[in-house]
């Protein structure tokens, strides 16, 4: 089997409500999916998600090669791109890719991704992790629920900017799975919002009234020294590494104890995602997987020996991906279909131009001027006065 060429396609995913955090809301309910078709000679055709920019520039290191050779192919796009560097969009298009090829080596195998890979379980557990910055108390309610009836006991909750807003959200959310446990996990997520003072006491202020499970990217991603330290001033476990690409990011925060949990980001592959696992595991971490769209990297969580959980953001898949995997018992269950399960509806997308999308100019992908630089709580972006994206009350 030879690798011959690629599609790329673009879909949407509809939330059905807003989406975002403490850096920004998106301005609308869906957001763009796109999507990755590696083709072969056998007529086999391998699906990865995510943005892939950079694809004329990675491709001419697999084309013509066994895309079941995906290891030694993955590495070869490293060495590809060296001189450049290969973070930020070029390591998307690689993880992308390697998603593409991961699937083609399990559907040659005829069984699911996740046999392919050694799990004993196709069920993964996980936490409820809905987006929700920018909903209303009401909404927060509705969407939790939602989450609760598949059996979830674990969420997390975003915010940053003002403690008397986050903690009765926190409080909301811990009622509504309180349904299926005594004592739900809870998670904060500040996506970077602090600096170490600030994160000392908005966790220690939360801690006084609720009991924290993690606290998660409360400093600057490579910030290893303040992580360390914050370790010490609080009791909630500080997980961080979603947006850390490769693992030599990843020693500087380990070498300096600065995690409790590893993350690491669907969106950066699959085997990015093992070899970060293996990397937790010799410092007897545990990994969390960060979701993304139809959850590719579930099937190589379910093989890790140190899976603590896997975030769930929607209970739906983007217009066009039929996705064998469902929701229960609070967590993913994963089905036998060959590869990664997804099937590609191509009447249902479109054809992705050939430069990258341009990014909408607000949203959780922007980082606020003033971010960690706050001496009060200010009023957040969504709920000054003639935003559209206010909530009407």
């Amino acid at each position: 089997m030879k690798i011959t060429g690629y599609r790329s396609l673009t879909t949407v995913h509809d939330w059905g409500r807003l989406t975002g955090d403490v850096n920004g809301v998106q301005s609308g309910h869906t957001t763009p999916v796109p999507v990755l078709i590696i083709e072969t000679d056998s007529g086999l055709e391998g699906v990865g998600l995510g943005a892939h920019g950079d694809i004329a520039r990675v491709f001419p290191a697999i084309d013509g090669e066994d895309p079941r050779a995906v290891v030694a192919l993955y590495d070869r796009m490293l060495d590809w791109v060296f001189k450049a560097g290969h973070s930020g969009a070029t390591f998307g298009t690689i993880g992308a890719v390697d998603m593409a090829l991961w699937d083609l080596k399990a559907k040659a195998a005829g069984e699911p991704l996740w046999r392919t890979l050694g799990a004993r379980d196709r069920f993964i557990p996980g936490y409820a992790s809905g987006l929700e910055f920018g909903l209303t108390d009401d909404e927060l309610v509705t969407l939790y629920t939602d989450f609760a009836d598949r059996g979830f006991k674990a969420g997390k909750l975003k915010g940053g900017r003002d403690i008397d807003r986050d903690l009765p959200r926190l409080e909301i959310m811990r009622d509504i799975l309180s349904r299926n446990s005594r004592r739900p996990a809870l998670m904060f997520d500040a996506n970077e919002a602090w600096n170490t003072a600030q994160a000392a006491r908005f966790v220690t202020a939360i801690e006084e009234q609720l009991d924290l499970t993690w606290v998660e990217e409360p400093l600057r991603r490579w910030d290893a020294a303040g992580m360390a330290a914050l370790r010490g001033k609080i009791r909630a476990a500080v997980a961080s590494g979603e947006n850390l690409t490769g693992l030599e990011q990843y020693r500087p925060l380990l070498d300096a104890n600065a995690v409790d949990i590893v993350q690491v980001g669907n969106v950066w592959g699959i085997t990015h995602f093992l070899r970060v696992a293996t990397l937790a595991h010799g410092r007897d971490l545990p990994v969390s997987p960060v979701a993304f769209n139809a959850n590719p990297v579930a099937h190589a969580a379910a093989a890790v020996p140190n899976l603590l959980t896997f975030e769930v953001q929607d209970l739906h898949h983007p217009v066009g991906l039929d996705v064998d995997q469902w929701f229960e018992d609070g967590g993913i269950v994963l089905g036998n279909r060959p590869g990664l399960g997804i099937l590609v509806d191509e009447s249902l997308m479109q054809v992705a131009g050939v430069s990258p999308a341009t990014p909408p100019a607000t949203g959780p992908h922007i980082r606020p001027e003033r971010a960690a630089l706050r001496l009060v709580a200010e009023p957040d972006v969504i709920d000054l006065p003639g935003n559209p994206l206010r909530p009407v009350s």
